[in-house]
């Protein structure tokens, strides 16, 4: 059975996110833009899905980037902290991430890349 998961109330319209949780993996959709502007409102995504992530016993993580147009490197440090953050964890508590790109979007690939780098134990990159 899959769960809708209630994101946080967005403040900026450039950045959609939507969410679900079925069989232990919970994937997150990505649309818009990541910027300065969106900041805000993807910190408290990024902190929701952790948290649902740590209590639901969560084994992988979905970030479907495919529809992602832009992220700058405000947004991209939210990410790297999240990975830290799950590299704190006790080790049954970690859990895998999968970053879903589009190739179309030549920024995703050396960013993802990069991203991937960061905790390379936890992190696949699909195209």
């Amino acid at each position: 059975m899959t769960l809708g998961i209630t994101m946080p109330p967005r403040t900026n319209e450039a950045l959609k996110v939507d969410a679900s949780f079925a069989n232990h993996i919970l994937e997150a959709r990505f649309v818009g833009t990541a910027d300065l502007e969106t900041r805000a409102d993807l910190e408290a995504v990024v902190t929701a899905l952790h948290a649902h992530s740590i209590r639901e016993d969560t084994s992988t993580v979905v970030l479907d980037f495919r529809e992602l147009e832009f992220m700058n490197s405000s947004s991209f440090k939210i990410f790297v902290a999240w990975l830290a953050n799950v590299q704190e964890l006790p080790p049954e508590k970690q859990y895998k991430i999968t970053l879903r790109s589009n190739p179309n979007l030549h920024w995703q690939r050396r960013s993802l890349a990069a991203l991937s780098c960061f905790a390379a134990e936890l992190v696949t990159i699909e195209a």
